[in-house]
């Protein structure tokens, strides 16, 4: 056989395809997959219509993942098909194919795949590509239009990375052969067969992670440490996952085996036996699973929460619709803004309603035991920063209605997103006795949509106001003025509005030394950007998350089909009935494939307090909605996961009865 021509190779290489179709026509179609969604993402991030940066960020980070995915998920769905076949190129070898003739046919069969799939994934990707263009424009609310185009940079950069895959699993493939003897190469599909040593060390280490990952998310106190904790406890779960399916599982059933009173039963007996190699074999494709499991159910119930909760997000972000702070340095000054207000709304024929106008400083300070540092210090966490509002008695009596007083050397303190809980508070360098912790305030509602802890500061007078400024302006880099807050609604549409809002903003700006405007209908479009593309992001990357996880469901029951079938006869000859046998495997199956989905909704209700408080430092604070979200989405997984489940177990049943 040392002189084959070149089209003996294509030949076998077609044959072996066409033999190899249940495991080789799911590998394909991923990589057309993961070729149509790398492109249209890569295409989408080049796209000159996509002007703002934020959103192209997004994209960039998204292309990044795709491609970091797209190799992982072709390697492993690689070595499945190379352990498949080794008993097959083993056949070869000792008939007479030398292993440099096996190389080449080899080399046919990634080209016929790389092309197949480079080539249809390309124009998949260009034809589906104005969908998601479409799909994009919806939900960030664009009204300009995207024109369609395919991008050539984009075809050139999809066409060489995958490329590049296909040639790296070749030279993996062509490594594995290389060093493989036939024998080797014959028994290839059956390694592992030995019962599997209990690895106490792997287990303990799993434990200890999971602890720690669940420890971690169950315990955090405030929303900015949890965007850093969140991370650690995502890579503690993650490796807490992998150890417990790959030694933790094997310990327990091992321990089942020892207690002799459980082990010595007829059912028991089997399923323990039978689970024991199961878990050797499937543990990291079941981890792999479970952490796809878990990441697609994160990524769409956050993302749909945070897009279904857009206007509850405005309406916490803005309390009111419309606020301007200008520098304050006399009545006149205040009257000025006023009329220069109420000037732009009626030429934008909008009327404000519920008008608040107060005096006051607003700026950063440091929380530390018994008060507010107004200078900056060098040892304190981003969690120690608050955000400080100082006005004067006589504005909150006007704003409240009441007559309130207070000695020089008292205060009246509000926390909109909690309580302060002290009777003496420092601001500075400057003592105040808490007179009363207020429980309400027309300036802001009671609510959790902030990242970090917020007070309202009532002072005597104007005098005690200006000198927290002073202190503040002397000891800090930034700098804050004594500022008039003017905040009110507006009616009309919301085109009037947009205009209002933008010719006040505009005239502030040009009128006065010091201004600062906050619209929620300015806003609007920002916020449907940010949270529009997460939900975009969100949805496709769970996609291409969801479709890994078919795939290697699928290959998981192709390789339980080939081993329960010889299952199948020696349990069979040791006496036991057809029935018995298919029911006893039919049950470890159903345990093997449940099991990752158990544990990623267990991931998920536990982890339900950290993304709770991440989707805080997004101003979502309608827990029920990201409940609802978060339920819908498991059940609509589950739903998804059996009948994937029901789907593929055919093809087993069909494996196992040949």
């Amino acid at each position: 056989m040392r002189n084959l021509n070149s089209s003996v190779y294509s030949k076998l290489a077609w044959t072996n395809l066409k033999n190899n179709r249940k495991t080789y026509i799911p590998y394909i179609l991923t990589a057309i997959l993961t070729v149509m969604m790398f492109y249209i993402m890569d295409a989408l991030f080049h796209s000159k219509d996509i002007g703002s940066e934020n959103l192209k960020l997004m994209l960039q980070y998204s292309v990044g993942v795709i491609m970091i995915f797209a190799v992982l998920l072709l390697f492993y769905t690689n070595s499945f098909l190379v352990k498949r076949r080794k008993k097959e190129i083993g056949v070869y070898n000792i008939l007479g194919m030398g292993k440099r003739h096996i190389a080449r046919m080899m080399i046919v069969e990634t080209l016929i795949t790389a092309v197949v799939s480079i080539g249809i994934g390309l124009l998949a990707g260009i034809v589906f590509g104005k969908l998601m263009y479409l799909l994009l424009l919806k939900i960030l609310h664009y009204d300009i239009g995207m024109h369609f185009a395919v991008s050539g940079t984009a075809v050139g950069q999809t066409a060489l990375l995958f490329m590049g895959i296909f040639l790296l699993t070749l030279f993996y493939n062509m490594m594995q052969i290389r060093l493989s003897n036939p024998i080797e190469l014959l028994h290839g599909g059956n390694k592992g067969e030995k019962e599997p040593r209990t690895k106490w060390l792997l287990t303990v280490i799993g434990v200890l992670a999971l602890a720690a990952g669940y420890g971690i998310a169950l315990t955090v106190e405030k929303p900015m440490e949890a965007i850093f904790d969140f991370f650690v406890a995502v890579v503690c779960v993650i490796i807490g996952t992998y150890a417990l399916f790959i030694a933790g599982s094997i310990a327990v059933l091992k321990l089942l085996k020892k207690n002799k009173r459980y082990y010595y039963k007829t059912t028991h007996f089997t399923a323990v036996s039978g689970m024991i190699y199961r878990m050797k074999q499937n543990a990291a494709g079941l981890a792999n699973i479970c952490i796809l499991s878990t990441m697609v159910l994160v990524m769409v119930s956050t993302t749909m929460s945070l897009y279904a909760g857009m206007e509850d997000i405005l309406k916490y972000r803005f309390p009111m619709e419309f606020s301007a702070k200008v520098a304050s340095d006399s009545k006149e000054t205040d009257q000025a803004a006023e009329r220069a207000i109420r000037e732009e709304l009626e030429k934008a024929g909008v009327k404000e309603k519920s008008w608040i106008g107060c005096h006051g400083a607003w700026l950063a300070g440091i929380k530390v035991k018994d008060g507010f540092m107004l200078t900056e210090i060098d040892d304190y966490s981003v969690s120690d920063v608050c955000a400080l509002s100082m006005i004067k008695l006589e504005d909150y009596n006007k704003l409240e209605g009441k007559q309130e007083t207070l000695a020089p050397d008292e205060a009246l303190i509000y926390a909109p997103y909690g309580t302060y809980g002290k009777d003496r508070v420092k601001l500075g360098n400057q003592n105040y006795k808490v007179k009363k912790e207020l429980s309400s305030m027309k300036l802001e509602k009671k609510n959790k949509s902030s990242t970090v802890d917020g007070y309202y500061l009532v002072l005597p007078d104007e005098g005690h106001v200006q000198q927290a400024l002073e202190e503040y302006n002397a000891g800090s880099a930034a700098s804050a003025s004594y500022a008039y807050k003017i905040s009110f609604d507006m009616t009309g549409t919301d085109k009037e509005k947009k205009e209002a809002a933008e010719a006040v903003e505009t005239r502030l700006a040009e009128e006065f030394s010091y201004s600062y405007c906050e619209s929620r209908v300015l806003s609007e479009e920002n916020f449907y950007e940010l949270y529009g593309s997460l939900l975009f992001m969100g949805i496709y990357l769970g996609a291409m998350f969801l479709m890994a996880t078919v795939l290697i469901i699928y290959y998981k029951q192709i390789s339980e089909g080939y081993d329960d079938r010889e299952r199948y006869q020696i349990m069979q000859k040791v006496g036991m009935s057809r029935a018995e046998v298919k029911r006893s495997i039919r049950s470890q199956v159903l345990m093997v494939f449940f099991l990752p989905l158990v544990t990623a909704v267990i991931h998920n209700v536990v982890a339900f307090r950290i993304v709770k408080m991440l989707l805080q430092t997004l101003n979502l604070v309608n827990v029920p909605l990201y409940l609802g979200c978060t339920a819908l989405t498991i059940c609509i997984f589950a739903l998804f996961y059996a009948v994937v489940y029901a789907v593929t177990a055919r093809e087993y049943y069909k494996i196992v009865n040949e």
